[in-house]
């Protein structure tokens, strides 16, 4: 049995390195392009618009839709050349908050249609293939409900689709309520490690990217010689990225083009949010990992793709790593064959990779070392403790996708939260009662406190401070999910 423990940690903590060591990739990619390429002081301009379909697939929105609509009324383009489709799949008053809004829109010269469907079949992505099939325009500008594109959005992004084969060109995404808590300033950290070293080292390097399923515009035919929008994964957007990058497309990212959007406010609505993702993903590696081995790409964007594919994998390894923490820490007090194993070097070298790769995500946003380092030293641990935290319901989906088993749809709960003095209590799509992981997640606390308390005990402080951040990120998760459920219960 002590084997058994030492070789599955062992492996769990290579698999975490060789993540960070791709990672490590990225960050070199990244700032290479940074070191020789000067910001643009001036855009390029359209020549010729092109028609344009800008599409708004929504479902229950009614906290966020008004303000969405009012913000893609005002985007700066001939309206000769544009139309914009509200894709309504709602069941609630939603739906009249969209009628009321369109009529009053149309009536002040806006190309704007509210399209209802006689179904839900295939969630957003059938929502956007139904979109397509009756759309007139080149070009497809997508936005989730929560998003608020600025006036210039169309005209930064439409002119870098230079050549025929641009098939996508995606935008950065911005945080309307970063500030709002520590829950969303925890999450706007770790999304600008993927907007900015993740997704521009990506770029620069010509290996597959992904679009992010809003703030980005498709070219019709990409999408149509890709198969079209498909619904058999939970995250439509990555696989049409992989299937447009397989047919010989080129995906784009314009990390100085930003668009605001809100973070998810509650554990409920990150918990939906975070399911979705990293099971998607999952789900993807499946439908799509064979088609990147058969396919004709240099073996170097092979490999970034089977990475790219299995990077929310990661999520099972660090809960692993989370469990077989105190066995392991057992096996080397007690058992004297194993007392000169030592696992810190792996850990530390990780760890080291990825402070870097979220350094340069806070260089980019506080623009001077100090405040960078400031801002970095003071969010940092408390993001990889929550990062580790939220491992174990992460692990679930990832483990779920890699296993084929198929759930619905869920989409993520909006607010209309844009500053500090947001309330979401009242919001009727939450559930209102405890999610079944954050019992799980409460025991892990207490269990990582054991372990913390026995380190401390035995002199094995290294792996102490591991166990710290165990026991705050598990009871951190716990702590808003009872939080959040205890404001929405009845008095």
């Amino acid at each position: 049995m002590e084997i058994a423990v030492i070789i599955l940690y062992t492996f769990c903590l290579i698999l975490i390195l060789a993540y960070s060591i791709m990672q490590a990739q990225l960050i070199w990619s990244y700032r290479k392009f940074h070191r020789e390429h000067e910001p643009e002081k001036e855009a390029p301009t359209i020549k010729n618009y092109p028609f344009v379909t800008v599409q708004l697939p929504i479902y229950n929105e009614l906290y966020v839709v008004e303000r969405l609509l009012e913000s893609v009324s005002k985007l700066d383009y001939p309206k000769d050349k544009l139309e914009i489709q509200i894709l309504d799949d709602s069941t609630d008053e939603t739906i009249e908050i969209i009628a009321k809004k369109v009529k009053e829109l149309q009536e002040k010269g806006i190309p704007i249609e509210h399209i209802r469907r006689d179904n839900r079949i295939g969630y957003k992505a059938g929502a956007l293939a139904y979109g397509l099939s009756i759309a007139k325009g080149e070009f497809f500008a997508i936005f989730d409900a929560d998003f608020l594109p600025n006036p210039d959005f169309l005209k930064k992004l439409l002119p870098h689709f230079q050549g025929e084969k641009i098939g996508m060109v995606q935008s950065k995404w911005g945080h309307i309520n970063l500030n709002y808590s520590m829950l969303t300033r925890m999450q706007a950290f770790g999304l600008d490690g993927h907007f900015t070293v993740e997704q521009k080292g990506r770029d620069a390097m010509s290996v597959f990217l992904n679009f992010n399923g809003t703030a980005g515009i498709w070219r019709k035919s990409c999408i149509i010689d890709a198969g079209g929008w498909q619904h058999d994964t939970l995250t439509e957007d990555l696989d049409l990225s992989y299937r447009a990058q397989l047919k010989g497309w080129k995906l784009l990212y314009r990390e100085d083009v930003s668009t605001p959007a809100e973070i998810p406010a509650t554990m409920d609505a990150l918990r939906s949010q975070q399911y979705r993702w990293n099971k998607g993903a999952a789900e993807n590696a499946r439908k799509n990992m064979m088609g990147v081995f058969k396919s004709n790409i240099s073996w170097f964007r092979k490999t970034h793709a089977v990475a790219h594919l299995l990077n929310t994998g990661v999520f099972i390894c660090v809960f692993g790593t989370a469990i077989l923490s105190l066995p392991i820490l057992y096996i080397i007090a007690k058992t004297p064959y194993c007392e000169y194993l030592d696992y810190h070097g792996i850990f530390f070298i990780s760890a080291g990779i990825l402070s870097y790769f979220y350094w340069n995500a806070s260089a980019y946003r506080y623009k001077n070392a100090w405040g960078t380092t400031y801002m970095f030293i003071r969010q940092f641990p408390i993001f990889l403790s929550m990062s580790i935290g939220i491992s174990l319901h992460n692990a679930v989906a990832v483990m779920e996708g890699y296993l084929g088993r198929k759930t619905p749809f869920v989409r993520t709960p909006k607010f209309n939260i844009i500053d500090a003095s947001g309330d979401w209590s009242t919001n009727k799509y939450l559930k209102g009662k405890l999610n079944g992981y954050a019992y799980l997640e409460g025991f892990l606390s207490l269990y990582s406190l054991v372990g913390l308390a026995l380190a401390l005990d035995w002199g094995f402080y290294a792996m102490a401070g591991f166990f710290a951040m165990l026991t705050f990120g598990f009871g951190t998760i716990f702590y808003y999910s009872l939080a959040h459920t205890r404001v929405l219960r009845p008095a």
